[in-house]
């Protein structure tokens, strides 16, 4: 079986990207490992809303922050075209600040 492809600096860019045009400017993106974590807050002690998993090359599986900093699975795998405007539009408490 072929090795899952590396996350691209274009990818967390057109997420943080998605998620400044809905407003969510608090928030940011950053890649770790095979996935693209978005959070807030200070970078020592942030607060993570969600991340995408790279799943093959163009699917990617959504799972949500816990408030116990533990990451909880979805049912939900798609492209990122999709994953990150449902997240918006469907789940958009999960992006509210935190102070």
């Amino acid at each position: 079986m072929p090795a899952k492809p590396q996350v691209e600096p274009y990818e967390v860019q057109f997420v943080q990207d998605l998620l400044h045009a809905a407003g969510a400017t608090h928030v940011r993106a950053r890649k770790y490992g095979f996935s693209i974590i978005a959070e807030s807050g200070p970078t020592a002690d942030p607060v993570r809303h969600f991340r995408v998993r790279r799943d093959t090359v163009h699917l990617w599986c959504l799972d949500m922050g816990h408030h116990t900093g533990r990451w909880e699975r979805t049912p939900f795998r798609d492209t990122l075209r999709t994953l990150v405007p449902m997240v918006i539009n469907q789940f958009p408490w999960t992006l509210t600040p935190i102070a």
